[in-house]
């Protein structure tokens, strides 16, 4: 829904704000009637602020999504951001119980798309985040996927409702599922992880495990061969390059501050990622 469909709304609240200036009366009248005057004309501008302002987003969902990542779906033509969780990036990285290396972005993603299973979602949403993707609430059948994905492992509570899933948090590291099964970055850490980012796990954290997941080299191979488009950070824009692009061959993917894999279009725009030029 765009602000384009509350037009004639806006244009009759502002044609009402203008009728509503103070006319020239009588002296002895016209404090009270200014004051009057004033007071309408403020409350018709309010009435504009809270339709502009308004959760126009707010809607319920119904169908089978195509799933982009391990917190962000597209149902019903739209984007969804599943809300008080945060699941690893599709490029991020982990460590297993034994300190090998794996993809658990990818894993994330993976474990929802088996979760679902072609099933339809119901999905409640209320606002829209930085990326234009709408933030909600989703259940198959009843079951909260937001809180399965928490309680399988594969997500942390995050946001300003984490506190509705922190408890499943606690039984998901308490069994060492998912992520909490060796090391990792937090989510929303490995986003801006530099040499001083805090490495987490359920157990035991090896001694190298900063070495080997802030390295540069954690990004020198896409981390499935699905996953080939090349983001970069480039004067403050997320412009993302296809295989066989123009340049793509020149982004070395060293640089963990401002280049990361993508493995489809529809995630990279989902959030907020530009094709590249051509």
């Amino acid at each position: 829904m765009h602000m384009s469909e509350y037009a004639g709304e806006i244009a009759l609240i502002v044609r009402l704000s203008n009728r509503m200036r103070p006319h020239r009366i009588a002296p002895e009248m016209g404090q009270e009637r200014k004051v009057i005057a004033g007071m309408k004309r403020r409350g018709i501008m309010f009435a504009l602020l809270a339709l502009i302002t308004s959760p126009v987003w707010a809607a319920t969902l119904r169908g089978a999504p195509r799933i982009l990542d391990g917190n962000t779906i597209e149902i019903e033509q739209t984007n969804v951001r599943l809300s008080g969780i945060d699941a690893p990036e599709t490029d991020q990285i982990c460590l297993d119980a034994q300190g090998r290396k794996w993809a658990c972005g990818v894993a994330a993603r993976d474990e929802l798309i088996k979760n679902s299973n072609g099933r339809t979602w119901d999905c409640h949403t209320q606002k829209v985040d930085e990326y234009r993707r709408a933030l909600g609430s989703c259940f198959i059948e009843g079951e909260d996927v937001n809180a399965w994905m928490i309680r399988s492992g594969w997500a942390l509570s995050a946001g300003a409702s984490r506190h509705t899933y922190v408890v499943h948090e606690l039984v998901a590291s308490t069994a060492s599922a998912g992520l909490w099964s060796g090391a990792f970055i937090t989510p929303g850490d490995w986003r801006g992880r530099n040499t001083s980012t805090i490495i987490v796990g359920a157990k035991t954290v090896p001694i190298n495990a900063q070495e080997i997941l802030l390295g540069a080299l954690v990004l020198s191979e896409p981390p499935s061969p699905e996953c080939r488009i090349k983001g970069i950070l480039a004067r403050g824009e997320r412009i993302y390059h296809l295989p066989g692009d123009s340049g793509y061959e020149q982004i070395g993917m060293t640089n963990t501050r401002s280049e990361r894999w993508l493995c489809s279009e529809a995630e990279a725009e989902a959030t907020g990622w530009r094709k590249a030029a051509r």
